[in-house]
């Protein structure tokens, strides 16, 4: 704490700043965007969290994320006040957030938060956020 302090300069990820454009340049089929048949490509999962990035840096939320060694990774990190709030992107309708949960414990957050398909909930800490909602979501 503060997030700011704990950058490493030598460790970083780039966001397309138009999710649109993003979809457009990688010639991306817009069928597998737009099919709910679980897909298992990578691309996905790196679209879905550009489309969070974009929002985050609309709102002017700092893009932090964590990583620990080769294993595990949380999406975005933010910091709300005095807590630090680990987010998880996930691309499809099941998903599992083992590195999010590790971040939690590690580091005793109050809450974390999943971006996926699924609908609105909250189990084990976890807020589910779906990415038609993601506007909603504000860190004051």
């Amino acid at each position: 704490m503060p997030l700011k302090g704990q950058i490493d300069f030598s460790d970083f990820k780039l966001y397309m700043s138009d999710t649109g454009m993003l979809t457009m340049h990688s010639a991306f089929p817009y069928q597998m965007i737009i099919n709910s048949i679980e897909v298992d490509n990578g691309f996905l999962g790196g679209l879905a969290e550009n489309f969070v990035a974009q929002d985050f840096a609309n709102k002017r939320i700092p893009l932090y994320y964590w990583k620990s060694g080769e294993s595990a990774e949380v999406d975005f990190v933010v910091q709300s006040g005095i807590d630090i709030i680990p987010i998880e992107v996930k691309k499809g309708r099941h998903n599992r957030a083992i590195s999010l949960s590790n971040f939690v414990k590690r580091y005793n957050c109050p809450y974390s938060i999943k971006i996926s398909q699924k609908n609105f909930g909250f189990e084990n800490n976890i807020r589910a956020v779906p990415f038609y909602a993601l506007f909603c979501l504000r860190f004051d």
